[in-house]
């Protein structure tokens, strides 16, 4: 099993046991949405690409994400086609928009929230596959199971961009900033949620 720690002791709390129970409950739901989130973080990249074309090292590790988060909406879709499932569009989640409401709109600083906020959407995204494979079975077990490694690592790297960035633009609230956004992340994913959504918080019933 890959090892977790570095994701855990980043992320403020745990998924709540009633969110593991409605995902299981609407596996269908939860695949629709995972693809969804998928193609999202490729798109994510290769904005980061087309906005910060002055930064090679970015436009490597970006380009690099963007192609291995495609290859992850191929494989969702194609484990939805075996289980009979239709991919569509779903109403996004509240999670990474609110998230978004609170990056700064100068730079470096824009860039450095936005990696910030990449690195607790890839953190959440690895804790929540850890927290469901040991409920499922077959291929889909197998599936999240094999993502842990890759999500982790995604999260280690927009977490060192953010750092990298921070550090040659002398910035040094990096750390200020992680903190603010743990906090929010964490009252997003502990504050009731009446939409069920792969990032989606506990959920409650209208």
């Amino acid at each position: 099993m890959t090892d977790l720690t570095a994701v855990k002791q980043f992320l403020r709390c745990e998924t709540p046991a009633s969110w593991v129970e409605m995902a299981l409950e609407n596996l269908d739901i939860l695949l629709v949405d995972h693809a969804n989130c998928e193609k999202k973080a490729a798109a994510t990249a290769m904005n980061l690409m087309y906005r910060y074309v002055d930064k090679p090292m970015l436009l490597e590790k970006m380009a690099h994400l963007a192609r291995e988060e495609l290859l992850h909406f191929e494989q969702v879709v194609r484990l939805m086609s075996v289980r009979g499932l239709q991919y569509a569009h779903l109403t996004s989640a509240r999670y990474a928009g609110s998230l978004r409401e609170h990056v700064r709109t100068f730079e470096p600083a824009r860039l450095i929230d936005t990696l910030i906020i990449g690195a607790f959407v890839e953190a959440r995204s690895c804790e929540r596959f850890a927290v469901l494979v040991p409920y499922l079975s077959g291929s889909l077990q197998k599936y999240y199971k094999s993502l842990l490694k890759s999500e982790a690592r995604h999260f280690e790297l927009y977490l060192e961009l953010a750092r990298e960035y921070a550090g040659k633009a002398g910035t040094v609230d990096v750390d200020v900033r992680i903190n603010f956004f743990a906090e929010l992340e964490a009252r997003l994913i502990n504050s009731n949620d009446t939409q069920f959504r792969f990032h989606s918080g506990i959920p409650v019933l209208l």
